[in-house]
């Protein structure tokens, strides 16, 4: 993934659940790869059952988060980093921005065709994405 290779990524993380097996590593693992794909919907079901799995990860909480915000989820989104931030210690400064994003997206929440911002994924490490509004 570090490489931009996410098909690759996708096939080396299906070889490690067909060796491994699901673990909630290679859950998230397959999440984050699909939410770098563009396929949301696969990369949502994947990150809830990590998060099922091992609710203890912030990796897989913020990944979450940052789906839900892709598919306008935005209130399931700002629980979802609120979780991610304290299982993490508040030490994360994507996952705190993640926060502050999507507590200000709800804040400004009404429609409005001149001040509606534009966000961008970004990826962070192997597993770790943040939401960052193009400027």
């Amino acid at each position: 993934m570090a490489a931009g290779e996410y098909e690759l990524a996708l096939s080396s993380f299906q070889l490690a659940a067909a060796e491994q097996g699901l673990t909630p590593e290679v859950v998230t693992s397959l999440g984050s790869v699909n939410l770098a794909l563009g396929r949301l919907n696969q990369a949502e079901a994947l990150l809830r059952r990590a998060t099922t799995d091992d609710p203890e990860s912030p990796d897989a909480w913020n990944n979450l988060g940052v789906v839900l915000i892709e598919r306008d989820k935005t209130a399931e989104a700002a629980q979802v980093f609120r979780r991610a931030f304290a299982l993490d210690n508040g030490e994360s400064v994507a996952i705190r921005d993640n926060l502050r994003l999507a507590l200000a997206k709800m804040e400004n929440s009404r429609y409005d065709a001149e001040i509606e911002q534009e966000y961008k994924l970004v990826r962070r490490g192997s597993s770790d994405f943040l939401i960052r509004p193009t400027q």
